[in-house]
């Protein structure tokens, strides 16, 4: 018996350390998700006004240029895909994948070939073990991206978006990342990037604001090209930040689950602990007074 209640205070002394671990990593992720909150606003005008700028230079242009126009007959697509360096954050990785594995099968479905590219340790560690290429890849700063980490991974997908499809280039450009909606709900969304999707007399922004008429120097084609870097980083950027509050978002979560699950654990061994230790007060006073009954019976037989 005593030894099964050596058992019960070591679990609990060890499950006391891992939801002092778990509580830390809580705060941690609250702490950082109201930074990762307002780099998202700041960063949502410029990504918005530059899309309008780019939308003002479509519409305003005749110009054929990949940002802006549909291939007759698109037969390779890029997918960039947004997870997350560390673990302890729930389903937020694996949801991204699905989301992403879903595109991959509906692209391919329409005949397209998939590039896939990836951000953060799990996504890559994810096609490693399957032993499913990677057309590139970048790690260690899901949790806190900055514009140079955008640009960096906006280099390879530009490059691609630029050449032909034929030396290895790509028709389409998708980025997989997760939407932060509120503390309590991230969402895995896919969006197209690339060609931009405008209507053949559209002559209107998401705001409902008349675009004005343009005259473009040297030539709309030119005004495009130096767009279009900016767009692909402004748009992957924004993609990080979401991505990044909706993993501290995701991690706070579980960690408060696990904190929570750890309490209930600890009151559930602790009344064992209890039990254990009233039976084993309850053997020794039977044994007190099983002794204590015996030695006087012994002592009466010896009287007589």
């Amino acid at each position: 018996m005593g030894a099964q209640l050596r058992v019960y205070k070591r679990r609990i002394r060890s499950v006391t350390a891992t939801k002092k671990i778990t509580k830390a990593m809580e705060m941690i992720a609250a702490s950082r998700i109201v930074k990762a909150q307002r780099q998202v606003a700041a960063s949502t005008p410029y990504a918005t006004e530059l899309t309008r700028a780019v939308t003002a230079v479509a519409t305003g242009s005749t110009t054929k240029h990949p940002l802006t126009t549909e291939a007759e007959s698109p037969a390779r697509a890029a997918i960039l895909l947004i997870t997350s360096d560390r673990g302890l954050a729930g389903g937020y990785s694996s949801n991204a994948i699905k989301a992403a594995e879903r595109l991959t099968e509906r692209l391919r479905g329409e005949g397209k070939e998939v590039d896939t590219y990836v951000i953060g340790r799990k996504g890559v560690a994810y096609y490693g073990f399957r032993e499913r290429k990677i057309a590139d890849s970048w790690t260690g700063f899901t949790d806190s991206p900055t514009y140079a980490d955008a640009k960096r991974a906006a280099a390879p997908l530009i490059e691609a978006v630029s050449q032909e499809t034929a030396e290895g280039g790509v028709d389409e450009l998708h980025i997989v990342f997760t939407e932060f909606v509120s503390m309590m709900t991230q969402n895995p969304v896919d969006d197209r990037m690339l060609p931009l999707s405008l209507g053949a007399t559209e002559q209107e922004t998401g705001k409902g604001e008349i675009l004005p008429l343009f005259d473009f120097e040297p030539s709309a084609e030119d005004v495009l090209d130096a767009l279009l870097p900016r767009y692909v980083e402004s748009r992957i950027y924004n993609a990080l930040l979401q991505a990044a509050a909706s993993e501290h978002a995701a991690r706070r979560r579980a960690m408060k689950s696990a904190t929570d699950n750890a309490g209930e654990l600890i009151k559930t061994l602790s009344r064992l602990a209890n039990a254990a230790r009233q039976a084993e007060i309850t053997q020794e006073i039977s044994e007190i007074v099983g002794g204590a009954s015996a030695l006087a019976d012994a002592t009466a037989g010896s009287d007589k």
